[in-house]
């Protein structure tokens, strides 16, 4: 390191010292993730998480493979079911790896650095940036849709909306976890209104005997489709484990997390499944499968002009949604960073408590992949990898059981539920890779493009010379820019 660059690194150290100095003269707390949220915020963190704008907009993946409307319902059931088992798992890992991060964290203790690196540059680069760009248009579609009605509304327009969406709640995130945690159940509140409304319409229809729909004929028996209605089910469901993302930040951890993911588990299987009994009440299935918009084609049959109210209800659960997206992958980011596996500057924290240079990052990858033209695609390719690393996480358990015996486990789950889960996530990954291996190749060139980059940058031996200057000056530059210092030892 030059000598000028190591004078710069000293100045903002002394710059973030004196700041955080600052602050604990102040009485106030500065430079570390609080935990302020409680059970109810961690319980709308998943809620808002997993209910986006699928249940409301095409919820026709598993009955187009299973054939059938009774046999797409016990497939809802036994997705939410297998969610909660991968859930109570994730109870016992987060409470016994007190880390933000989750995945990450549990792999990195696990398996070392490098089957970390892969989860985390996988995560971060591609899945959750996508998904956050994806949910964001989304919810640009449907607040334009009132004023569209007959077209689709313009590209440049929709793109520009999402724009502003990830900006408003990249700032609202970087202001104040307080603030965006307020949005979050707000907004979660929200669309439980909107399904408890779709919800109350099918007990309504139940009531006058419409049931003609709810039958197990056309049921296929092609064990192919079966794992690709599952696979359709349990994407509807992805965002159980968010929470573990945050964990610093939740009150009472051993109490709460398993309290939050327990409640939010099973209240999203129920709404989800009578959401889609309320459905069939109404519509039948080629009507469904026909529909771009089921949520909409219900409420124009029966609510009148009350169904103009729909789109904003989507709209408002897309908007939690990335929110709650935004909320936790920037804890990711500061998890890589404060294990060296991410650049330092995603560690610096606000006197605020909040990693606003990891927030910044999140919402600036999103922006860019916002100007791609086919990112759904980017991420069917990648879809598997999600499920491949949750079952990795999952793989820690029993692992950690063996390797570690003597680690703190306040929750101890019964072998025999990660052990299914494990199983059940093979057969997940393996349908879908047979019937698509155009798809699981590419994926799987995505996952290695991390080897280069890990061997380049990160391993000791291969790492190339000279970053260390620039990197310390992009630390620097972020520190000033965001006031951020880096976090007080714990």
């Amino acid at each position: 390191m030059s000598p000028k660059s190591k004078a710069s690194e000293e100045d903002c150290d002394t710059e973030a010292l004196k700041s955080d100095q600052e602050q604990s003269d102040n009485g106030k707390d500065g430079g570390a993730l609080e935990a302020k949220m409680s059970l109810l915020n961690g319980i709308t963190v998943i809620v808002g998480s997993i209910i986006g704008s699928g249940i409301f907009v095409s919820p026709t993946g598993v009955l187009k493979y299973t054939g059938s409307v009774n046999a797409s319902l016990i497939v809802w059931v036994a997705s939410g079911v297998f969610s909660m088992v991968g859930a109570y798992c994730y109870a016992e890992l987060g409470t016994m790896i007190r880390l933000s991060g989750a995945d990450y964290a549990y792999i990195m203790q696990t398996f070392g650095p490098f089957a970390a690196f892969i989860r985390l540059w996988i995560e971060c680069m591609i899945v959750r940036p996508c998904s956050q760009a994806i949910v964001a248009l989304t919810f640009s579609v449907y607040v334009l849709k009132p004023i569209f009605p007959e077209c689709d509304p313009p590209e440049d327009a929709t793109r520009l909306l999402a724009a502003c969406c990830i900006l408003l709640l990249t700032f609202v995130n970087c202001w104040s976890v307080k603030a965006a945690t307020r949005v979050q159940d707000w907004f979660t509140y929200a669309k439980l209104l909107a399904l408890f409304i779709i919800i109350a319409a099918g007990i309504y229809q139940l009531c006058r005997g419409k049931v003609e729909h709810f039958t197990f004929e056309g049921t296929t028996s092609d064990v192919t489709s079966i794992a690709l209605s599952f696979y359709s089910g349990l994407f509807a469901y992805n965002g159980w484990n968010y929470l573990n993302f945050i964990i610093e930040e939740l009150k009472d951890p051993v109490r709460n997390l398993p309290r939050a993911i327990a409640i939010s588990c099973t209240l999203v299987t129920v709404v989800y499944t009578f959401t889609n009994v309320a459905f069939y009440t109404t519509l039948s299935p080629t009507e469904v499968l026909g529909s771009a918009a089921v949520a909409v084609t219900f409420a124009e049959r029966l609510f009148g002009w009350f169904a103009l109210s729909i789109p904003l209800f989507v709209a408002a659960s897309t908007f939690g949604a990335v929110n709650g997206v935004l909320l936790t992958s920037s804890r990711l980011f500061y998890a890589g960073a404060a294990q060296g596996q991410m650049p330092g500057m995603l560690t610096m924290v606000t006197p605020r408590a909040t990693p606003a240079p990891a927030v910044l990052a999140v919402a600036l990858l999103s922006l860019l992949y916002l100007t791609v033209s086919d990112i759904y695609a980017l991420i069917n390719y990648v879809g598997f990898a999600t499920w491949l690393s949750i079952g990795a996480a999952v793989l820690c358990l029993p692992v950690l059981r063996y390797t570690q015996p003597n680690l703190e486990r306040p929750i101890k789950v019964n072998l025999f539920f990660p052990v299914i889960y494990i199983i059940c996530t093979i057969l997940v990954i393996a349908f879908p890779a047979v019937a698509s291996p155009a798809e699981t190749g590419v994926g799987c060139l995505m996952i290695l493009t991390a080897v280069p980059v890990y061997l380049l940058l990160l391993e000791p031996r291969t790492r190339l010379k000279g970053l260390g200057p620039i990197t310390d000056a992009a630390t620097c530059l972020m520190q000033k820019l965001t006031l951020s210092v880096r976090p007080k030892t714990k």
